[in-house]
């Protein structure tokens, strides 16, 4: 199967690993680059610069095939040394980096000087087309169904993808949403040339998070999400459990503020569920797509699994003219 993605990022498969605090470390994301798509490791996983050049040399030591890195510009309560990052990545000689969160405008001339491919991830047209004027070679558009950061303008892939692919020429990966064949087959339909799912490899036996986490996606239904920060304009799609609860409630008070809410959607806490298993210590990402998920395969089974299911149904589709 091949598309302008597996073209341009030099992968076998359209499939891209997303980015996941905590989680896109180099085991998962090298066994993803493995079965023929794009792993991705995530920067800020790492507790400082060095780590992340450490994580990487890691990761070449575990797969000679094509991966990615991750920079999630959002706010924070403490800064972030950004720029130190970024020029990790470049004395690493990393060409693709997928970014998300704000603008990497910033970071965009130091990236295409280096020959870095930069993938931004978009929730609208109108990013996406900043991200293409800036010279992005792809972006990934993040449907409302996305774990994570949604935007705020709540708009599904199936009206954003296919509305995006009319406006940019650049390549776009569908992203929120995404965990099986069928998606994958829509997906190429919908005017997209790969999927990015993050919920969903959260769930494979090479994923470095506490077994409970992955039974927890087995066993949910596509309800089991929340939106939470809508009130401070920074929207965050979460599993739905007794923390995401708290906060839903506080924010319907309507004078929430962020140093209230602080305490409960702290990193620290969101990353000793995944280290703990206990999956109501804190919060922690999953989207709609939980309800696609019915088992814990390996990155490899499930990457070939996905495009192979894709094939079959487009193969039949095409019958019906």
């Amino acid at each position: 199967m091949k598309t302008r993605i597996t073209e341009l990022l030099g992968i076998d498969h359209p499939i891209v690993q997303g980015g996941m605090q905590w989680v896109s470390k180099a085991e998962l994301a090298a066994a993803v680059s493995e079965a023929g798509g794009l792993g991705i490791i995530t920067a800020l996983t790492q507790p400082n610069p060095d780590a992340l050049a450490e994580e990487i040399k890691k990761m070449r030591a575990l797969t000679d095939k094509p991966f990615g890195v991750n920079l999630t510009l959002l706010p924070t309560l403490k800064p972030v040394p950004y720029h130190d990052y970024v020029d990790v990545m470049v004395s690493e000689n990393i060409r693709i980096v997928e970014t998300a969160g704000r603008s990497p405008e910033e970071f965009m001339p130091k990236f295409l000087k280096n020959g870095i491919m930069v993938i931004h991830k978009c929730t609208s047209v109108r990013h996406a087309l900043k991200a293409q004027s800036m010279g992005c070679a792809a972006v990934s558009v993040d449907g409302f169904e996305c774990a994570g950061h949604p935007g705020e303008d709540d708009i599904p892939g199936l009206v954003l993808l296919p509305i995006t692919a009319d406006q940019v020429s650049i390549p776009i990966i569908a992203s929120g949403g995404f965990a099986d064949g069928r998606g994958l087959a829509a997906a190429l339909c919908l005017g997209a040339e790969g999927v990015n799912m993050g919920t969903r490899f959260l769930a494979t036996r090479e994923a470095p998070v506490h077994e409970n986490v992955k039974v927890a996606l087995v066993k949910a239904d596509e309800r089991q999400s929340a939106i939470i920060l809508r009130t401070l304009k920074n929207s965050a799609r979460i599993y739905k459990n007794s923390v995401a609860l708290d906060i839903l409630a506080m924010e319907a008070r309507g004078n929430a503020t962020i140093e209230e809410l602080a305490p409960l959607v702290s990193g620290a806490r969101g990353r000793s569920v995944y280290e703990t298993g206990d999956i109501e210590a804190g919060v922690w990402s999953a989207g709609m797509v939980a309800g696609l998920i019915h088992d814990i395969p390996t990155a490899k089974e499930l990457v070939h699994r996905i495009v192979r299911d894709a094939e079959d149904i487009l193969r039949k589709r095409s019958q019906l003219l």
